[in-house]
């Protein structure tokens, strides 16, 4: 097995040229659907990418917001934006306000859309005078292969051609908790470095092929496995997005010997990995990758039963470019519980004065070498605060053993960590802060069996008001993206507070969180469009039964296991349910309720509050219920019949 990562690369341009030299008929890049794109024409793609940039006007220094969806064209995007200028990329899920904040705070210069993308960062965009520059997809040719156009270009950059080690690749904003999100600069130094740290810790090689399905718009998807895929000289399939059911094709189809997920995504493979033992049975795996949350034990055990390979948990953070320590492969020894070694630099505890403490002894997690930021952009008491005696303090709690094995207790940070999402706490109580009825709102972690962690609020209504939880998650919904829209909403009296008058949050979360979730009647299901969903839900959540009342997220529910809801809702009822509005409804009675009667009492996420809906629609909307009803029925027959 041979590796190219031993080898320092200075910048993204030179691995990708190195790698072009010296396997240009390798296979880099795949894509389902798409012929593959080999280690030559990936070079030959970023370059040609590189001078369209040029000819808009974006040159080295310049930052360009990237705004797709997963796949390859993706992947090489980032790559020639990062080898030419400075990476932005985003969620497309973010709705306008969150496009707003981070387009204005990285200064950008430019924006990259599909061609016809309708993202609501276009209209930021314009309204901020930021460049737009449209990728046109060629899908006949191999994974990747575009084409930039920009219709209003800039004039000619001051400086061309392939970025050097120090300049800014990639910006990325982290989470903030009680203050704004901090906006983190990764040098093509940095990432080189967390690129070949990677590598070697999980010996990728030229012989490895990864299946990537994690978002590129983070470090995990973009340095964990796309740049250290690259820089071991292997092949990469680029995933359109996470699919349980489509992740077994893939397994067949392109034959990876790895890949990386978060819990979430890895139990849901779990839940049906059974019906695909032939599958697994003739997969080339040797090793999974567990990261961006914590793994259950019991979880990694069986999944370790079920795909037969080494499950390696792993701990990163943004500000080194990702990984940081990984637990070794075999024959390496793997502590259970830990998060493994220091990848490639150095790792301690310190105590409050920022001194190391001894093994065994907790303390904050901190973090040094060449694949840590040099510190948060225009940010001073923000550094002041993270940087000690040269180490970057993490914000988590933790020990290292006698061996070197770091363990995690908790975090000192109030982020939530939803599956791997990470969600700002502030940046929810600012949006409800603007709901007319609530006079302060606190979002805070709640645990969730399957996601670790999941969104709750505390909401304190303003006197002589009236709000009910679905009002908050439908207000929630239309200002953030949906993995931010609280699952649970909790209606106080008031919230803990310090003599000082400040919110504690953290106490808040103890106490609402120690209620638990609600304890619901053993009620049966009232009327078929009830029982049709209870069926469903029944299904997904691996529940024998579910009454009216019950809270789906309560049971266990996440948004995979929702996405799975709304396939199986839409064959039995020929109706498209968006997941935001499953989220707005999350019980059985609620979401009946709202099918059956969406026309008259229920609100429609999609519409602006306050306009009303035309006669036609209300009338159309009547003569489709019956219709639902029956259908209700007929699905319920089914799965009794199963």
């Amino acid at each position: 097995m041979t590796t190219t990562a031993d080898a320092a690369f200075a910048s993204l341009g030179e691995l990708l040229s190195r790698q072009a030299a010296a396997r240009p008929r390798a296979a880099a890049l795949h894509a389902p659907g798409r012929p593959v794109l080999d280690y030559g024409a990936l070079d030959t793609l970023v370059s040609r990418a590189g001078e369209q940039l040029n000819r808009a006007g974006i040159g080295r220094g310049h930052r360009v917001a990237i705004v797709l969806p997963n796949g390859p064209d993706m992947a090489v995007a980032f790559l020639a934006v990062a080898a030419h200028a400075c990476a932005a990329p985003l969620n497309p899920a973010y709705k306008q306000e969150e496009f707003a904040f981070h387009l204005d705070d990285m200064g950008a210069d430019a924006l990259l859309v599909e061609e016809g993308s309708d993202s609501p960062a276009i209209e930021v965009a314009r309204a901020h005078g930021i460049r737009i520059i449209e990728l046109i997809a060629r899908p006949a040719d191999p994974a990747g292969t575009f084409e930039l156009h920009c219709a209003d270009p800039g004039p000619e950059p001051a400086r061309s051609g392939r970025a050097g080690r120090d300049e800014t690749a990639l910006v990325l904003h982290t989470s903030g908790t009680t203050s704004r999100p901090k906006l983190v600069p990764l040098t093509h130094a940095n990432l080189s470095a967390a690129a070949r740290n990677t590598c070697a810790a999980f010996g990728i090689s030229e012989d490895d092929r990864c299946l990537n399905m994690m978002p590129l718009f983070h470090a995990h998807g973009l340095t964990s496995t796309l740049l250290a895929t690259l820089a071991g000289g292997g092949g990469i399939v680029c995933a359109p997005g996470f699919s349980d059911t489509g992740f077994f094709t893939w397994l067949r189809e392109f034959d990876p010997t790895w890949y990386s997920a978060v819990p979430t995504m890895h139990q849901a493979l779990l839940a049906v990995a059974g019906d695909h033992t032939a599958t697994l049975s003739a997969a080339r795996l040797r090793f999974i990758r567990s990261a961006s949350a914590p793994l259950p034990g019991p979880v990694l055990n069986a999944l370790e039963d079920a795909f037969g390979v080494p499950v390696i948990e792993a701990y990163g953070m943004t500000e080194a470019g990702s990984l940081a320590t990984a637990n070794p492969l075999p024959p390496g020894a793997r502590k259970l519980r830990s998060v493994g070694l220091p990848v490639g630099e150095p790792v301690a505890v310190l105590d409050r004065d920022g001194r190391p403490r001894p093994a065994g002894s907790s303390g904050e997690i901190a973090i040094r070498g060449e694949n840590v930021m040099a510190g948060y952009e225009d940010n001073p008491e923000a550094n002041r605060q993270a940087f000690t005696g040269g180490w970057l303090r993490t914000g988590d709690e933790g020990w290292l053993d006698e061996d070197g094995y770091l363990y995690i207790s908790g975090r000192t940070k109030e982020i939530i960590n939803r599956g791997g999402s990470k969600v700002t706490p502030a940046e929810i109580d600012e949006v409800l802060a603007g709901h007319p009825a609530v006079k302060l709102a606190v979002a805070f972690a709640v645990p969730h069996p399957t996601l670790g962690e999941d969104v709750a609020v505390a909401v304190v209504p303003r006197p002589d008001t009236h709000v009910t939880e679905r009002d908050i998650r439908e207000f929630t919904s239309l200002h953030l993206a949906d993995f931010k829209v609280p699952s649970r909403v909790f209606l106080v009296a008031d919230v803990p507070r310090t003599p000082a008058g400040k919110v504690q949050r953290l106490k808040l979360a103890e106490s609402l969180a120690a209620t638990g979730p609600v304890q619901r009647s053993g009620d049966r299901p009232r009327g078929p469009m009830e029982r049709l969903i209870a069926d469903v839900w029944s299904e997904a959540l691996g529940r024998d039964h579910v009454g009216p009342d019950d809270n789906f997220f309560d049971l266990g529910g996440n948004s995979l296991l929702l996405a799975r809801v709304a396939g199986r809702l839409k064959q039995l009822l020929d109706r498209e349910l968006p997941l935001v509005v499953l989220t707005m409804y999350p019980t059985v009675g609620a979401l009946a309720d709202h099918l059956s009667h969406a026309a008259t009492d229920s609100p429609d996420p999609d519409r602006t509050p306050g306009r009303t809906r035309s006669k036609e629609s209300v009338r159309h909307n009547h003569g489709k219920e019956r219709l639902l009803r029956q259908r209700a029925v007929r699905g319920h027959d089914e799965r009794e019949a199963r």
